[in-house]
C-alpha cells in the first residue's frame, strides 16, 4: 500500500497560507466539521494579538477568523508544553472581547468568541481527545438552567446564555487513537500525521491534500519549512531533555528527603552514628547534625 504524500503542518499552512482567500476553504472545511454548522469566513482579522513575535519562534499561532454570523473564531496551535495554558487562552478570549468592542458601544455588542487550541501536548487529566467548554449558569436549590427572556432573545438573537459567552474546544492530537470514527476524526488524522489516506471526505480535507502538498512548494519556500520543521524537532528534544533532567533531580530531591525523615525517626532508637548513617545511606555528617538539632542540611548530600 503506497503511503500518502507527505503534506505541510497545518500551524504552518496558517501562518503562510490560509490567510489568503484563494485557501480560506481549508480552514472553513475543518471549523465546519468541529462546530458542526457551516462556517463561512469573510475575513481575517488582524489584531494587537496577532502581530508576529517572539510568539511566532514558540511555535504559537493566532488566527482570528469572523464567521457567516458574526462571531469569532480564535484558532492556536500549541506545540510547547505549558501548564497555565488554560489561564492563556481565558486571556487571548479577553483581549479579542476588548479589541472588538468600540468606545461608546453597548455591552449588547459583544461579540462572541470561539477559541479553538489543537495542542500536541497533553493538557490536564482526561481519557478524551476533543473537549468542549461553555459558560452555563445553574441554580444552586432547583438545579435548573438559567434561560434568556424573550426580550433578551430578541436583543440578543439567542436562546440562551451560554451563546452569548466565550466557548472553548481543546484538541489534544497526540491523545487521538488513530481511528478515524466521523469527519472530525479524519481532520484529527490529518492534524496528527500530515497526511489524508484515500476514502477520507470531510469537508476541506480534500483541497487541504491538494494545495498543502509540500512538494508543489517553492524551492524557497520548502526549504523554509524544512528548517522550521527541524527547528521543532529540536526544540522538541530539549524541552524533553530538560523535563526529564528535572524529574531525575526531582526523584533524587525526594530520595534524600525520605532518608533525612527516616533517619530522624531512628535517632532514638540508633544511638550509633555509623550504623544509622549506613541504615539510612546518609553520611556521618549529616546524621550528627540531625543529633545537633541542625536544620541547614544540604538536601543534595
Amino acid at each position: 500500500m503506497t503511503r500518502p504524500r507527505r503534506l505541510i503542518s497545518f500551524d504552518w499552512a496558517m501562518k503562510r497560507l490560509l490567510r489568503s482567500k484563494a485557501h480560506f476553504g481549508i480552514l472553513e472545511g475543518f471549523l465546519s466539521e468541529l462546530l458542526r454548522e457551516d462556517i463561512q469566513i469573510l475575513e481575517i482579522l488582524e489584531g494587537e494579538s496577532n502581530k508576529d513575535t517572539a510568539l511566532d519562534k514558540q511555535n504559537r499561532v493566532d488566527l482570528k477568523a469572523r464567521n457567516a454570523g458574526g462571531e469569532i473564531i480564535l484558532i492556536e496551535v500549541q506545540y510547547q508544553r505549558q501548564f497555565d495554558y488554560l489561564q492563556r487562552i481565558l486571556h487571548s478570549t479577553a483581549r479579542t472581547l476588548v479589541e472588538n468592542l468600540q468606545e461608546g458601544q453597548p455591552y449588547g455588542e459583544v461579540v462572541k468568541v470561539i477559541s479553538v487550541s489543537i495542542l500536541y501536548f497533553d493538557l490536564g487529566q482526561g481519557e478524551d481527545y476533543v473537549y468542549h467548554g461553555a459558560t452555563r449558569f445553574i441554580g444552586m436549590h432547583r438545579h435548573d438552567e438559567l434561560q434568556l427572556s424573550e426580550a433578551q432573545q430578541d436583543l440578543y438573537q439567542r436562546r440562551e446564555p451560554h451563546a452569548l459567552f466565550p466557548e472553548y474546544y481543546l484538541i489534544k492530537v497526540n491523545q487521538f487513537d488513530d481511528v478515524a470514527r466521523d469527519s472530525l476524526d479524519e481532520w484529527i488524522y490529518f492534524l496528527k500525521h500530515e497526511e489524508v489516506p484515500d476514502g477520507f471526505r470531510a469537508r476541506g480535507l480534500q483541497e487541504a491534500k491538494e494545495q498543502l502538498d509540500i512538494l508543489r512548494l517553492p524551492e524557497a519556500e520548502r526549504q523554509a519549512y524544512e528548517r522550521y520543521q527541524d527547528d521543532l524537532h529540536q526544540q522538541a528534544s530539549m524541552v524533553q531533555s530538560s523535563y526529564g533532567w528535572g524529574m531525575h533531580q526531582g526523584r533524587k530531591l525526594g530520595q534524600q528527603q525520605e532518608r533525612l525523615r527516616i533517619a530522624r525517626s531512628l535517632l532514638g532508637l540508633i544511638t550509633d552514628d555509623r550504623l544509622l548513617a549506613e541504615k539510612t545511606g546518609l553520611s556521618e555528617l549529616q546524621i550528627k547534625e540531625l543529633r545537633d538539632g541542625n536544620s541547614m542540611i544540604s538536601p543534595a548530600g
